[in-house]
C-alpha cells in the first residue's frame, strides 16, 4: 500500500465517537458542494455534519434533488467538496491525492447502484471477479471467493449467466455480491431497489441488511421508498441539500 495512504492523517478524535456510542466508521464535518458558479451556482450540500458508527445500517432518505447522491459520491471519493472534511476508517478523504482515492475505492469502499452496472458480456461469475482482478488476487483464491459471495446471495446456481439471462434481482444479487467480493469496510448503495418491484426491492433490501450485519461492515444506502426503510438501523433524512433528521426510529 502506498505509505501516504497508509499514514494519512487523522481527525482530532480519530473515529472514535466522543460521545461513547462506539466507533464513526464515517465521520463528515461542515461538507458543502456547490455546482456551477456566479447567478447559476446550485449548492447541493450545506454543511452536513454526519457521523455513522462501524457496523451500522444508515438509510437515507429524501426526494430527488435534495443531496442524498452527492454525499454518497463525496464519501466514496467520486466526487470532491467544495468545502468541510469526511473521514472513512479514520482517514482523511478530503485531502487525499487521486491516486489516493482511487486506492480507497478498490480496498475500504464498495458501491451498489440502482441501474446495476453490470458488464453484459461477462458472466455473473466474471463480472463479480472484476475487483479481485485489479486487486490482483491469485486466479485460485479469486475464484473460491467469488462463487463463495455468489452462493451467499442465492445464485450458486447461476454463476455462468450473462446478465441478460437473470432477472432484475438477479443482476441485483450479481451487483452486490461484486460489491462485497473485496471485504470493504463501507459499503455505499443509491437506489439500489429504484429499478425492482416491491416485493424484490425488500428482498434486496433485507439481503443487505443481513450480510452488512453478519459481516460486520458499514453501510449507507439512499432510497425513496418509506417501505424500505425499516430494515435500517437509523434513518437520516436531508432535504436541500441539509439533514433534517436522523434520530427517529427506522420506517419512520
Amino acid at each position: 500500500m502506498n505509505e501516504a495512504f497508509a499514514n494519512d492523517v487523522r481527525g482530532p478524535q480519530g473515529a472514535v465517537d466522543i460521545a461513547g456510542r462506539g466507533t464513526a466508521y464515517v465521520q463528515v464535518r461542515g461538507l458543502v458542494r456547490t455546482f456551477g458558479s456566479g447567478a447559476t451556482a446550485v449548492t447541493a450540500l450545506h454543511g452536513i455534519d454526519l457521523e455513522v458508527w462501524a457496523g451500522e445500517f444508515v438509510a437515507v432518505k429524501g426526494r430527488s434533488g435534495s443531496g442524498k447522491t452527492t454525499l454518497l459520491n463525496i464519501l466514496g471519493g467520486l466526487d470532491r467538496a467544495d468545502g468541510g472534511t469526511v473521514f472513512v476508517d479514520g482517514h482523511e478523504v478530503t485531502a487525499m491525492s487521486d491516486a489516493d482515492v482511487l486506492r480507497m475505492r478498490r480496498e475500504r469502499v464498495a458501491y451498489v447502484f440502482q441501474g446495476f452496472g453490470l458488464l453484459p458480456i461477462l458472466t455473473a461469475r466474471e463480472n463479480v471477479g472484476v475487483p479481485l482482478r485489479l486487486k490482483k488476487v491469485a486466479p485460485a483464491e479469486r475464484e473460491r471467493r467469488v462463487v463463495e459471495v455468489l452462493e451467499r446471495v442465492g445464485l450458486g446456481a447461476h454463476l455462468n449467466q450473462t446478465p441478460a439471462e437473470l432477472s432484475g434481482g438477479q443482476q441485483q444479487r450479481v451487483g452486490l455480491a461484486r460489491a462485497l467480493v473485496a471485504d470493504p469496510g463501507l459499503l455505499l448503495a443509491d437506489e439500489p431497489t429504484g429499478q425492482l418491484d416491491s416485493g424484490t426491492a425488500r428482498e434486496i433490501m433485507q439481503l443487505i441488511a443481513e450480510l452488512v450485519r453478519d459481516i460486520g461492515m458499514t453501510a449507507i444506502v439512499t432510497t425513496h421508498d418509506p417501505v424500505l426503510l425499516s430494515v435500517a438501523d437509523r434513518v437520516i433524512e436531508i432535504a436541500d441539500g441539509r439533514i433534517v433528521g436522523g434520530f427517529e426510529e427506522p420506517g419512520i
